[in-house]
């Protein structure tokens, strides 16, 4: 009798927490109803009852009473929390709430609502950013000389001439100001079909619609300034740089030792109120032919000339390049990449307060500028170049393991091949998802700072992967140089990506969950808040709120878990339903599993970098299978996309699963990762990496399957027929296709014994005079063996000209000039 009324009072528990508790008051009446159904059914005595009685009733009045439950328990909490929590300096804090919150708010509710993300929509090209996508993108694209680029470190004057005068500067910037007011989601297809061309023309293109002079314009700028700079940027007679990295700040933009001291002095002729400016800058793209420098700065007045502190902090100014004391002009070598990008310096330069973005009032609000302004540009600029990479490798490889044989078979055909090429299809549909998801919530009007972090670590990484299985494949062709190359640039310049704006190492390990935890949880910032302003009732709401969030979550996710995630309701028909089930489950564990180990570890947690490095893991692959069943969703649910979607989360929710284990394998307080293993993992880890049957149906889609393949590369541009590497590629894939149902009557001849086997040209002309074939057949035959041959070719070059060649990259020339 008393097991039965232990496990009665549990059930209660449960059922009561998770279904009809509300506040710290729900938690309560959940306990107490557990207590009395336990004592009813299996107390000793009826003192006991009563005793349990009279308990229960304490436990109401001092929780369920707000004024009491402040002045007893929550008072105590407080104190104890002002020691536990991490206090928020201003910078930090700007950071925090700098952005808005998005679906990954929905991912910390331990309960998603897929409702919510599929009633979204992603807005459309219009109809003139299509027009431009097709027009001027595409003839920029046969514009680019890539041997020429790669030979004169840089893009032709023609070419810059043709990027300004059709406004490729700006994209971002309205038409009242002369620009092309373009959405993010067009800005974001144009970075990637450039990218997959040339990676120096898309940083070109990208950097002045990124975070930048433009964006901190748009948003801070006083009307004077827009009227000044916008038109002049929008149509290239300004070139733009932004400077924010330095050798003594390069993460930690905020240390940053460039200065600007308030003083009078001389202007164009006339004494004014103004900055005496001292700094060094590198890592700065497009610096070297910057004519106004955007420079980050901490701007102190220590005459208090302007009447306030001594040290107004980080501040954004627009400085002309030409003016005394700049020095500009030198360039870096990333990669061999010939983008501009190099440093530049000031020493004295003084310049009026009316250059900060914004004018005085925004003296010292520089850090708040570009916390806000970053969200938007890092969800675009890195991720689309990212997308045209990886939709390049699928392109590539679709192609070549198809054209290319071995053992008289397609390489394509054989599974050590076809497991990488499983991995770049995949990952091409799960990046473009992400890509287009995280757009549109731009152009929806939010700017998701944590989101925007998840794709630009998330999906430059892809690439990297994306393109070394590229790599791999196309094998002794992929690491010889040469205009038949196809991946060596964009294996060159996936490092690059990782590193600029905010290095991957960075961004995984301290800012995704860092930022996550405190800003998305929907009861984290409201604490540190409260306890910041040492406001108590605020505090006594976030914090029961939160202890009620707990051990609903805890219910929920152990519920979920026992069930294998059945229980979960959610919308959806097919494969998509169950993977919808599965992604709650795990969101449920992800919250459960934050909430622990920020209450166990408190402040510690942002120190320990390794568990916040896979919380962010958690998190980031959440978000990457939301976009891979959105876009199902969004694209009509085809049948052809079953095994892409089914790939994308298969892959993601074990990665979140390994996150959350490797979290609870190093947690610091055993007996909670114990618990969290019980309620998260009671049967054990069951869910596996993507199996060999799933990875098949993939690689053979990208294969097999024309309009898929097309499909998932929409993005990339496709060079004529004629060009050595893709064009000519493209061309051997349709003449290979051409000949497939010649060849295959050829073999069913050979195995019906109306024929001899025999290599080669032999065996067509014994099909010809055996009436096999026709002559137009053989004809389809020698076009397929002529593309084949010249699509496996690798470029050589004699001693002058591979001189001439190994003299023209950026590092021989930087070589010859050193020596």
């Amino acid at each position: 009798m008393e097991v039965a009324g232990i496990v009665a009072g549990l059930c209660l528990l449960v059922l009561l927490s998770t279904y009809l508790g509300r506040g710290f008051g729900g938690l309560v009446l959940a306990g107490g109803g557990g207590l009395i159904t336990w004592a009813a059914y299996g107390a000793p005595s009826q003192a006991w009852f009563g005793g349990v009685g009279g308990a229960y009733a304490l436990l109401v009045i001092l929780f369920s009473l707000p004024p009491v439950r402040r002045a007893v328990v929550t008072s105590i909490v407080f104190r104890v929390m002002k020691g536990v929590l991490p206090r928020l300096g201003e910078t930090e804090r700007t950071a925090l709430e700098a952005g808005t919150v998005w679906w990954d708010g929905e991912i910390f509710s331990g309960s998603p609502n897929w409702k919510v993300l599929f009633d979204f929509s992603v807005k459309p090209l219009s109809a003139e950013e299509r027009a431009f996508l097709d027009g001027p993108v595409v003839e920029l694209c046969e514009k680019l000389d890539l041997p020429q680029i790669e030979a004169e470190g840089d893009l032709s004057p023609e070419t810059w001439d043709f990027i300004k005068e059709k406004g490729f500067f700006g994209m971002i910037i309205p038409k009242e100001h002369g620009g092309l007011g373009f959405s993010a989601a067009a800005h974001s297809a144009i970075v990637a079909k450039v990218s997959s061309r040339s990676i120096t023309a898309a940083v070109t293109v990208m950097v002045p619609n990124s975070l930048g002079p433009a964006e901190l314009l748009l948003h801070y700028g006083t009307d004077e300034q827009k009227k000044h700079y916008l038109p002049r940027l929008a149509k290239g007679q300004e070139i733009p740089c932004f400077a924010l990295t330095g050798p003594e700040a390069g993460s930690d933009a905020a240390a940053t030792q460039s200065v600007g001291i308030v003083c009078k002095g001389e202007y164009e002729g006339e004494e004014v109120l103004g900055m005496r400016l001292t700094w060094r800058k590198r890592y700065i793209t497009l610096g070297p032919v910057a004519t106004v420098i955007g420079l980050a700065f901490r701007l102190k007045d220590p005459d208090r000339l302007l009447g306030g502190e001594t040290d107004l902090g980080i501040t954004c100014a627009l400085i002309p390049s030409h003016l005394d004391g700049i020095d500009i002009g030198a360039r870096h070598d990333p990669m061999g990449v010939p983008f501009h990008n190099g440093p530049n310096s000031g020493r004295d330069v003084f310049v009026p307060l009316e250059f900060i973005i914004g004018g005085q009032p925004m003296a010292g609000q520089g850090w708040r500028m570009l916390m806000e302004c970053l969200a938007v540009g890092r969800s675009i600029s890195l991720p689309a170049l990212s997308i045209g990479g990886i939709q390049l490798a699928a392109r590539v490889v679709g192609a070549y393991a198809t054209v290319r044989e071995q053992f008289d078979t397609p390489i394509g055909r054989f599974e050590g091949i076809e497991e990488p090429l499983a991995r770049i299809g995949g990952m091409a549909y799960l990046t473009t998802a992400a890509g287009t998801m995280t757009a549109g919530a731009v152009d929806a009007g939010e700017k998701p700072a944590v989101a925007s972090a998840i794709v630009k670590c998330y999906l430059t990484e892809a690439m990297r992967a994306c393109i070394n299985d590229a790599m791999d494949i196309r094998a002794g062709a992929a690491i010889c140089r040469g205009p038949r190359n196809m991946l060596a640039r964009a294996y060159a310049a996936a490092p690059i990506g990782i590193t600029v704006e905010g290095a991957n190492i960075l961004t995984r390990s301290m800012i995704i969950y860092g930022q996550g935890a405190i800003r998305c949880h929907p009861f984290v910032q409201e604490q540190m808040i409260a306890v910041t302003e040492d406001d108590l009732p605020r505090f006594d709401r976030a914090f029961f709120g939160h202890v009620n969030f707990v051990f609903t979550n805890m219910a929920r996710a152990a519920i979920r878990a026992l069930t294998s995630s059945r229980t979960v309701a959610t919308m959806g028909r097919g494969p998509v339903r169950r993977q919808l089930q599965h992604l709650s489950r795990l969101s449920s564990a992800f919250v459960l599993i934050s909430d622990f180990a920020m209450a166990t570890l408190g402040g510690k947690l942002k120190r320990m970098e390794k568990l916040s490095g896979r919380m962010a893991d958690a998190l980031a692959w959440l978000y990457l299978a939301s976009a891979a069943v959105k876009r199902f969703h969004d694209e009509g649910a085809p049948s052809r996309d079953e095994p892409f979607v089914t790939w994308s989360c298969v892959h993601a929710r074990y990665q979140v699963q390994e996150a959350l284990r490797g979290i609870l394998d190093n947690l610091p307080n055993r007996p909670a990762a114990w618990l969290l293993s019980w309620v998260c993992f009671p049967l054990g880890a069951h869910f596996r990496p993507v199996d060999d049957r799933l990875g098949a149906k993939v690689a053979r889609a990208l294969l097999e399957d024309r309009e898929e393949r097309l499909h998932l590369t929409s993005a990339i541009y496709i060079p004529s027929a004629s060009e050595p590497g893709l064009g000519k590629l493209e061309h051997a894939l349709d003449a290979a296709v051409e000949a497939l149902a010649v060849e295959s009557r050829i073999r069913d001849a050979v195995r019906e014994g109306r024929i001899d086997k025999a290599p080669g040209e032999a065996l067509v002309e014994l099909a010809l005079a055996a009436g096999v074939i026709t002559d137009a057949d053989r004809d389809k035959l020698r076009a397929a063996d002529e593309a084949r041959a010249e699509i496996i070719r690798v470029d050589s070059f004699d001693r002058d000209e591979y001189r001439e060649r190994a003299a023209s990259r950026p590092s021989g020339r930087l070589g010859a000039q050193l020596g």
